[in-house]
Formats: structure tokens, C-alpha cells, sequence
């Protein structure tokens, strides 16, 4: 059987994996987990993160030892010698991935509408037009760019990384001078918890919602078989992912419920955005609108990429 060319170095790998799990999922998710957390809502992402880090490192050993294409199906098949099971597993993630990739095109169609307002005059199946057009336009630019080869998907991806990632450090710049006005240990009163207690019942919950936030970790698995030297590559490159990605999850979380109370950015449609009108309302709204588009456009490559690989 043919091997796909080892090209990949700790770099590269690196901005794949950070790029994996700082996609969509933080720029949405920190509002659910404020509600459910209050201000301890960084406490939510310390202990995700140590989760996130034992699954990683078991992750980072399988890859290093077994460096194929074929990720999970590939360790399934190994584990089980079951055909059919490890072409379920491989089936099941692939259709995540599709299921993924058509929610993202989305996502970026409508944004990029809002900045060029496209407007055909006719709409398909309840849909406006300018929105399913840029949407399949978007699905044959990510293609045509995995047709390439990884080297050229990981540039690409490497440029999302690199836009998306100061969006996030925007939010911890303009919100860093408001650290300190808001107590991060209170939690939400309710009727179970009626004193509004750090529980390890309240930790655990939310700590189960943010590991939505790592998801991503386990694509490095996917391009195992490009990477040079995997065995040393793999586990330092995603293990680097992993607690950079924490880091800056928690100081996004820190600086979200300083600048907004965390009762308002948890009924908040777009609660990074909110941060940002507060601590920055200078910085042009069409500036974030083009971050969440690459945060959204990486999270799809990466999809495909994986997508590619497992089939």
C-alpha cells in the first residue's frame, strides 16, 4: 500500500492542532458556560483541560506508535481485528465531519453576506439564494485546497490560525484592564445549590460542557502519517496544543465575565462580540465578523482534511 509523504514538521502540526480546538466552539461556548458556571467559569476550562489532557496524551502515544492516515478506524482495527467495527467507526466520524462541514459553510456563506450583501433576487428551498451560493462556493475552495496536498492545507490552515488567534488575544488585551471586577469563584444560585457552592457536582458539569472546547485534539491523529519523526513530533506538538489552547481558554473566560456580568453574556447571542463592543467599542465590528469567518473557515478545512484521510 502506497504511504502518503512525511512532510509535516512540530510546527506545522502544532498550528493544526491549535487551530483544530480554537476554532468555532470558544466563541460561542464561553456565554453557555458562564450562565452554568457564573464567574468560576475559567475553573470550567482547568479541569476540561486536565480531561482533555489524559485523553490527549493516550492520543499522542497511539499516533507515535501507530502513524497511519486512517486515525481512529485505523487503532480500532488494530484493537479489535473487526472489519466492520472499525469501518463504523471510521463511517460514524466521517459523517460527523460532513455533518460539521455543512454547518460551518453556513456560518461563513452568512457572514460573508453580511460584509458583501449579495442579493440574486430568487431563493432555493426557503434559503436566500446569495447564502446557498457562497455556501457551495466556500465547500469548492476548502476542496480544491485539500486536493492540493496537506503541505498546502496546512499553510492555509496556519494563516486561519494566525487570524483567528489574535481575535482571541484582542479579547484578552482590550478586557485584561477590567481583571479584578468580578468575582471569579461565585457560582449561580439555584434550587439544588441555593448557596451558589463551587460543588465538584457544579465542576464536573461544567467542565463536561468546555471539553466541547478541546474538541479538535483528535484530528493530529488523522495526519499522523505525514508527519516527520512521528514517534517525537506527535506527542510534543499535540501535548504544546493542548496547554497553549487552555491557557488562552482561560483568560478568555477570565476577561469575558470582567468586562460583561456573567448573567448577561450567558443570554448573549454572540458573547465574545459583546465583550469586545464593551472593552473596545472602537474596533470596527466588520474586523470580528472577518476573525469568526477564519475561526469557522479553519474549523472546515480541518474537517475535510480528516474527512479525506478517514475515507
Amino acid at each position: 500500500m502506497a504511504e502518503l509523504k512525511r512532510t509535516l514538521g512540530p510546527v506545522q502540526l502544532m498550528l493544526y492542532g491549535l487551530g483544530s480546538m480554537l476554532g468555532a466552539s470558544i466563541y460561542g461556548l464561553v456565554g453557555k458556560a458562564a450562565g452554568m458556571m457564573g464567574g468560576a467559569v475559567w475553573m470550567a476550562f482547568l479541569v476540561a483541560m486536565v480531561a482533555a489532557l489524559l485523553t490527549g496524551v493516550s492520543y499522542a502515544s497511539i499516533a507515535s506508535r501507530y502513524p497511519k492516515a486512517a486515525g481512529a478506524a485505523y487503532v480500532a482495527h488494530l484493537a479489535y481485528r473487526s472489519p466492520w467495527l472499525s469501518y463504523l467507526v471510521g463511517l460514524a466520524i466521517v459523517c460527523s465531519g460532513l455533518a460539521s462541514i455543512a454547518t460551518q459553510s453556513k456560518v461563513v456563506a452568512e457572514n460573508l453576506n453580511t460584509l458583501v450583501d449579495l442579493d440574486f433576487g430568487f431563493s432555493i428551498a426557503g434559503t436566500s439564494a446569495d447564502v446557498m451560493l457562497i455556501a457551495i462556493g466556500f465547500l469548492l475552495l476548502v476542496g480544491a485546497i485539500v486536493y492540493q496536498g496537506i503541505s498546502e492545507s496546512l499553510w492555509v490552515k496556519a494563516v486561519c490560525t494566525m487570524v483567528e488567534s489574535p481575535g482571541l488575544i484582542l479579547v484578552i488585551a482590550v478586557g485584561l484592564r477590567f481583571w479584578g471586577q468580578a468575582d471569579l469563584f461565585q457560582a449561580p444560585a439555584t434550587i439544588a445549590n441555593p448557596t451558589g457552592a463551587l460543588t465538584a457536582g457544579l465542576l464536573l458539569q461544567g467542565s463536561v460542557l468546555t471539553f466541547f472546547s478541546f474538541i479538535g485534539f483528535e484530528d493530529m491523529l488523522n495526519v499522523s502519517e505525514e508527519v516527520r519523526q512521528p514517534e517525537r513530533t506527535i506527542p510534543a506538538a499535540l501535548i504544546g496544543a493542548m496547554v497553549v489552547a487552555s491557557l488562552i481558554y482561560m483568560a478568555v473566560a477570565i476577561t469575558a465575565v470582567s468586562v460583561v456580568p456573567w448573567q448577561e453574556l450567558a443570554k448573549a447571542p454572540g458573547p465574545l462580540k459583546l465583550v469586545i463592543e464593551r472593552a473596545a467599542p472602537w474596533f470596527p465590528a466588520v474586523g470580528f465578523t472577518l476573525i469568526t469567518i477564519a475561526a469557522v473557515a479553519n474549523t472546515a478545512l480541518v474537517n475535510y482534511v480528516m474527512g479525506s484521510r478517514l475515507l
